[in-house]
């Protein structure tokens, strides 16, 4: 006797499937970025922190910078990616109001503190290349902490609203005008409240975003005038290697935040035009706003030669024990 299933079981269990399958591939996505972002932004904390009680104690303005924005990026990734990787595979209840409220207010500052860090960044690395501006160059180590605070105030304000619009889930359907973040919901409850605070995050981040293109485009051309110079002198090409390894890591970091950051702006823009987003351009824009936190501490460990010898050595002086005690055993 051959028995037929019902087609309505048939396209049920495909169906089903493929959810599983999205899950899956969404889950491990997560928690590979993640992991792999934790992993490298401790990684540069760490080697600045063993090279500021070092011997060459000492610490250039960008040094500190860079240690200051794998610091937010790791908060960034703590607060967004790993409660977003839980609720993925299915653990749900993880915070309440107040957690939520924390946890939302923590990562929209750190993710500004993101964008205006690498601004800050390229700023400075121009004022350092700048010809014509000793006195400037002079007074770049004394502004490093003000800007940071600075920079902590500002987006304190501007952020200020988030913790008012986040709850925990409700039971039920996800209302109009509220994002879904799976871990909490950021309810803006009516469409004015959710322009206005996305315009505002906007402008902000643009103007940003279009102050460190601008000095990313001057580093460029003091680069390009340096290389014609060097052509026609060899001598002190090596003293201003350094300088210009910095800027070329600089500028890079620049074009790899202007790349996520215009996936993310475009994806937002479109979020702001729908009063009911999808979960799946929500994940999508975590996952592209998560990626310059993650991608960007692998590539300064790979150009900063400071974090690159710390590690190694690290690493290094790790194996010499093994080594010696594999030796005693034969």
């Amino acid at each position: 006797m051959i028995t037929v299933w019902p087609t309505s079981v048939y396209v049920s269990s495909t169906a089903t499937l493929q959810m599983d399958l999205c899950v899956t591939i969404k889950g491990v996505s997560f928690l590979l970025q993640t992991g792999l972002g934790v992993l490298g932004n401790a990684l540069v904390l760490l080697a600045y922190v063993h090279i500021a009680h070092g011997a060459d104690h000492k610490l250039l303005p960008t040094d500190l910078i860079l240690c200051h924005l794998a610091f937010s990026n790791l908060v960034l990734l703590l607060t967004r990616c790993v409660p977003q990787t839980m609720t993925v595979f299915g653990l749900h209840d993880l915070l309440d109001d107040a957690g939520c409220k924390v946890v939302i207010y923590l990562y929209r500052i750190t993710r500004a503190l993101s964008v205006c860090l690498t601004c800050m960044l390229s700023v400075f690395q121009a004022a350092t290349l700048a010809p014509d501006a000793p006195r400037l160059k002079a007074a770049l180590p004394a502004l490093v902490l003000p800007s940071f605070a600075g920079l902590w105030l500002l987006n304190m304000a501007v952020c200020v609203a988030a913790p008012f619009f986040s709850i925990a889930p409700r039971n039920g359907t996800v209302p109009a005008f509220t994002l879904n973040l799976g871990f909490c919901h950021v309810d803006f409850r009516d469409y004015l409240s959710y322009v206005i605070n996305g315009v505002a995050v906007s402008a902000r981040d643009f103007a940003f975003v279009l102050l460190m293109l601008l000095s990313s485009g001057y580093i460029l051309l003091i680069l390009h005038r340096h290389s014609r110079r060097v052509r026609s002198v060899r001598r002190g090409a090596a003293a201003q290697g350094v300088e210009t390894r910095a800027a070329k890591t600089v500028v890079t970091l620049v074009v790899l935040y202007a790349v996520f950051f215009g996936i993310d702006n475009v994806i937002w823009i479109y979020m702001l035009t729908v009063a009911k987003v999808s979960p799946v351009v929500a994940d999508m824009r975590v996952f592209f706003s998560s990626s310059y936190a993650f991608l960007s501490p692998y590539f300064i460990i790979s150009s900063n030669k400071k974090i690159k010898g710390k590690l190694v050595c690290a690493v290094e002086q790790q194996q010499s024990p093994a080594e010696t005690q594999t030796s005693n055993e034969k």
